[in-house]
């Protein structure tokens, strides 16, 4: 690419003439390695990129020789009053890994100002927040606003397409926790059941024919004949993948509104838990880290009596970097 006389103030102005042709948002990520693909796809959606003057769509080619301007708006990482901190289980330059409690959201709906996963980085990360999507700065998986554990953010963008990749292709290990409503049939087993959005009720999901694949591995721990203590490893990413097929075998996850069974006011939250995550490290080798067993979670499997498990899932192990093969 050859860059044109331009500001490279990230809130202001941005102006490129392409050496190359390619779709437009390739094009202007490749040009300028401190925007993340996603960020970019963002302001063309906002009209915030013009090819020839004009605003264009993602869709779009670019050819040798166009000229294109990007405006990057000074308020789209204003500080959010974070009132909150977040437990890091491991950082580097390349990458953070935190903790989530319950009741946050990883990120909110576009404009959505309120408490989030998102919210925290921008605070406590300005600068490498202002290379993202204002949207989603660093986020590059997702948990349920109330599933706690373990969730990995991108402090760069060439981090966020690394690790992007690897949950696209599949090579992280994801293992979750949770107390569930009944008793599996089957001590162990593979749920493979597409999911799809429910055709009643679109802000749900459910098993459907039309689906997408998705493929869930349980164990069962322990259980005391009315409820049990499972570790699931998920193979696809699916939203609501592990919540909606343990509903599926009759097993939905402890005081789960949306698919499990109505309890009432104070039973707190869904009884689901990130507890370790394996993702190939953008500059080599494979990061582990593991979240304890939160607060509520250990409550109820001691109330199941299964207090070694809750101790043995409870212990803090320090994030684990290891070396590639």
């Amino acid at each position: 690419m050859d860059h044109v006389a331009g500001s490279l103030d990230r809130s202001e102005r941005r102006e490129l003439v392409a050496a190359s042709s390619g779709r437009i948002d390739a094009v202007i990520a490749e040009a300028f390695p401190d925007l993340s693909r996603a960020r970019v796809q963002r302001l063309i959606a906002d009209g915030h990129v013009l090819l020839r003057g004009d605003p264009v769509r993602k869709s779009v080619h670019v050819a040798p020789g166009d000229e294109l301007a990007l405006e990057l708006p000074e308020h789209a990482h204003a500080p959010v009053d974070v009132s909150f901190d977040l437990p890091v289980l491991y950082e580097d330059a390349d990458l953070l890994v935190v903790d989530k409690p319950a009741a946050l959201a990883t990120h909110g709906a576009p404009g959505d100002r309120g408490p989030s996963v998102a919210a925290w980085f921008i605070a406590r990360y300005p600068e490498q927040a202002r290379s993202f999507d204002a949207e989603r700065p660093g986020i590059v998986h997702r948990l349920d606003k109330d599933t706690t554990g373990v969730l990995v953010l991108a402090k760069t963008p060439a981090a966020a397409t690394s690790l992007g990749a690897a949950f696209e292709a599949r090579t992280t290990k994801k293992t979750y926790l949770a107390v569930v409503d009944g008793v599996p049939s089957r001590e162990r087993a593979v749920i493979d059941a597409a999911v799809g959005r429910h055709p009643g009720d679109r802000t749900r999901m459910a098993v459907v024919k039309q689906g997408r694949d998705a493929r869930t591995e349980y164990e069962t721990l322990g259980h005391d004949r009315e409820r049990s203590f499972l570790v699931l490893r998920p193979e696809t990413g699916r939203t609501h993948q592990i919540r909606v097929h343990l509903a599926a075998i009759g097993c939905p996850v402890a005081n789960d509104s949306v698919y499990g069974r109505r309890h009432g006011p104070g039973e707190g939250r869904q009884l689901l838990h990130a507890w370790q995550l394996s993702v190939p490290h953008p500059a080599g080798g494979t990061l582990t880290a593991t979240a304890p067993l939160p607060a509520d979670m250990r409550l109820a499997v001691r109330a199941m009596g299964l207090d070694s498990l809750a101790s043995k899932y409870s212990e803090v192990v320090p994030a684990e970097l290891a070396p590639a093969d």
